[in-house]
């Protein structure tokens, strides 16, 4: 089993179509045997699940996600474990432990905003109760 995590600098990153890069963890018998940082090079939303699928993910942790992306990694196969923020280790470990808090209801919603308007910029913004930086994807 492999487990990908939205990756920037040992943390998840939370914006999951924004994410340059993943941690990828393999998984046997409930236990991490291994793990590699692996670049998206430059794929966006709908594009990143494509490329879970061909890295033979399973599972993906991650901060926020905006409805499409979420359907494409469920045709994908791809299950999704949102609204997570914190170490990307730290998370991994919880959820083979079945303690991982995620929100299964997570949405990034900001989609509908113009970027570079000066409303907000993808990482540390905030849309009204929407912050995917500081986190509160779904509030």
């Amino acid at each position: 089993m492999k487990i990908a995590v939205t990756y920037e600098n040992g943390q998840i990153f939370q914006h999951f179509g924004h994410t340059g890069q993943f941690k990828i963890y393999t998984v046997e018998h409930g236990k991490i045997v291994s793990s590699e940082v692996v670049d998206t090079n430059g794929s966006g939303h709908g594009a990143l699940a494509g490329f879970l699928a061909e890295q033979n993910v399973s599972a993906l942790i991650c901060g926020c996600i905006g409805g499409g992306a979420q359907m494409a990694l469920a045709s994908a196969g791809i299950q999704l474990y949102g609204g997570v923020s914190g170490s990307c280790d730290e998370a991994v470990n919880a959820l083979l432990a079945n303690k991982l808090s995620f929100n299964p209801e997570v949405r990034c919603d900001h989609h509908d905003h113009e970027h570079g308007e000066g409303e907000h910029t993808c990482g540390n913004h905030g849309c009204g109760t929407h912050k995917c930086g500081n986190h509160g994807c779904g509030n």
